[in-house]
């Protein structure tokens, strides 16, 4: 019985709390800035997981090919490729883990608005690792292309010297 009426206390505190329109729209307003955050962590990923597919799709076509006895020259592009592959892999990993945390910011916001602990510090540590994890999955992102602009720059020396 006293757990129901602690229930049905807490439950209208919360109502009473969220009640107030200006409180919520405030909290929106603050949620703005990580949503769109969000929003472009989300485009850069759809880059990053496109340059993941094409890559796998390379390693997996030359592999066949070697496999049916004719790749050629082509098997001298797997260590690159994989290590391509491994790039795109991780900063699509560390993109994703900051889309998880930046999306913990907008929630840990929006429940600031509901209790009276103060959340501030947890709200700006989800945002440190929101950006750290972002300059992470950029930084393999940057790795990833440069390897592929590396192996083009070989590929056009080699043509040119033949």
């Amino acid at each position: 019985m006293d757990l129901l009426v602690l229930t049905g206390a807490m439950a209208s505190d919360l109502l009473e709390r969220t009640s107030s329109t200006s409180r919520v729209q405030h909290v929106v307003q603050l949620s703005m800035a990580p949503a769109f955050l969000l929003a472009g962590i989300g485009a850069i990923m759809n880059v990053m997981t496109n340059r993941l597919i094409w890559v796998a799709n390379k390693i997996e076509r030359i592999m066949q090919a070697d496999a049916d006895g004719s790749a050629g020259k082509q098997v001298e592009e797997l260590p690159a490729l994989e290590q391509r592959r491994i790039y795109a892999q991780r900063s699509v990993m560390f993109s994703t883990a900051a889309a998880l945390t930046i999306s913990v910011v907008i929630v840990l916001l929006f429940v600031s608005a509901f209790v009276y602990t103060p959340l501030g510090t947890l709200v700006a540590l989800a945002w440190i690792a929101t950006m750290s994890l972002l300059f992470i999955g950029l930084t393999f992102f940057l790795l990833e292309t440069r390897t592929a602009a590396h192996r083009n720059r070989e590929r056009m020396r080699h043509r040119e010297g033949a």
